[in-house]
């Protein structure tokens, strides 16, 4: 961790990075007129605080912990962050917020917010592969609160410039921090997930970088000792994961690029049904029946779920009508009572399939659909686009932050920050980013 932001990176490794920022930016900038965005914003806004660090789209500046916090929650205020297939965390909501934020305290450069990120990564999924994401799920925990405050105080930690011993506090000051409960199940409205996968993450993660900056000591060997993080938090720890391909495995090169704006586990299905409906041309009242299967755990999430871009059958209706789905129409409440869409969903089953279980393709989907002639479609997606197995390039990239970003700060801008960030590792100071973000 000490040695991270002076090793070269490989150039692939480097382009990663800059598809997360940027990815996690245009969740920012979305997310912020949004019910979690807005209530972070507008809490933020009471503070006062040290000018050191921008909330985007606001003309607010404020303390860095306060700005990672502002910028987590609105990166999560829906479901356009990245997420990572395997441990199924969300590295980039937290880890992206807390780098940024220190880097303008600091007056960083772009190449040592690239290498922030890069190891704010590894070490949140690095960490929940030690644990065992599963164990730690099976234990109520939530593994993402987890994931999120190490990624977070890896990441800040960096762009402070700690050398061992203080990298040793950070561990520590993040291990006790990590906290949370499988219960965000229950939000209905996506603020406190937002706080349990990316605020309190990143909010932790600076907290504690800024103190230990400021001379805090703090325990040195909370890894290796009794009792140690790694029990803490699993019954059954693997902590050799921890280390296992450091320096050639890349965690940021890992995490999925959501292509559409809603839950991971609808990616999949709902690739697969545009693509039946393309295929074929299919009319909604041509459609009989439509079933989707999913692994269990991914079905327990999106079923019938009170959030509209986290409700698979809502989110299948709703590309039955329109042959598409956007940001307006996935996160549109009215829509989750409008009589048409009710009729479709009327048609829609959902299936937890114990066939698609497969840790090589943890989010896949299946869809069948019938007509009403009786003929049967079938189409299995096991990858959706932006999953590490089928990547999406600069252009992808930059096409799915083009559309959440315009609509907030215009088209100029918009393409500004594409250009800053595609050159990122050639900014000297990060703050020049900071007129393109705000208002």
């Amino acid at each position: 961790m000490a040695d991270a932001r002076t090793r070269a990176l490989p150039e692939r490794v480097v382009v990663a990075a800059k598809h997360r920022i940027l990815d996690t930016l245009a969740a920012i900038v979305s997310g912020s007129r949004l019910s979690p965005g807005k209530l972070a914003i507008d809490y933020v806004r009471t503070l006062g605080g040290t000018a050191e660090a921008c909330v985007a789209t606001t003309s607010i500046v404020t303390t860095a912990v306060e700005a990672a916090f502002a910028n987590a929650m609105c990166a999560h205020a829906d479901e356009t962050d990245d997420f990572h297939p395997l441990t199924k965390a969300h590295p980039g909501c937290a880890v992206v917020p807390a780098a940024l934020a220190m880097a303008e305290r600091e007056r960083a450069s772009g190449a040592a917010l690239i290498a922030a990120v890069v190891l704010g990564y590894d070490v949140c999924c690095r960490f929940l592969m030690a644990l065992g994401p599963d164990a730690v799920r099976a234990s109520e925990q939530s593994a993402e609160g987890v994931s999120s405050t190490f990624g977070a105080a890896a990441a800040a930690a960096s762009i402070a410039g700690f050398d061992e011993r203080r990298m040793r506090f950070a561990i520590s000051y993040a291990a006790q921090q990590a906290s949370g409960v499988w219960s965000w199940e229950r939000d209905e409205e996506h603020v406190e997930k937002a706080f349990d996968f990316a605020g309190m993450g990143a909010r932790n993660g600076v907290m504690g970088a800024t103190l230990i900056a400021a001379g805090f000591t703090g325990v040195a060997d909370a890894l290796d000792a009794a009792p140690n993080v790694f029990h803490a938090h699993s019954p059954r720890p693997s902590p050799e994961e921890i280390v296992a391909g450091l320096g050639t495995r890349f965690y940021v090169e890992e995490t999925a690029i959501k292509t559409f704006p809603v839950g991971y586990p609808i990616q999949a299905p709902l690739t697969a049904f545009l693509r039946l409906r393309e295929r074929h041309g299919f009319d909604p009242d041509e459609v009989r029946h439509i079933t989707l299967r999913l692994p269990a755990d991914g079905a327990k999430i999106v079923d019938n779920s009170a959030m509209p871009d986290v409700n698979v059958q809502h989110i299948i209706a709703i590309a039955l009508l329109d042959r598409r789905v956007t940001f307006e129409s996935s996160h549109s409440r009215e829509r989750l009572t409008d009589p048409r869409v009710l009729a479709a969903r009327e048609k829609i089953e959902l299936v937890a399939d114990p066939a698609l279980v497969d840790a090589a393709a943890p989010r896949s989907g299946l869809v069948e659909v019938t007509l009403t002639d009786g003929q049967k479609l079938r189409e299995l997606v096991k990858h959706a686009p932006g999953t590490p197995q089928n990547p999406l390039d600069t252009a992808g990239v930059n096409a799915k932050a083009r559309e959440l970003i315009a609509p907030v700060l215009g088209s100029e801008r918009t393409e500004s920050l594409l250009e800053r960030v595609g050159a990122l590792e050639r900014m000297a100071d990060v703050r020049d980013l900071r007129p393109l973000l705000t208002a």
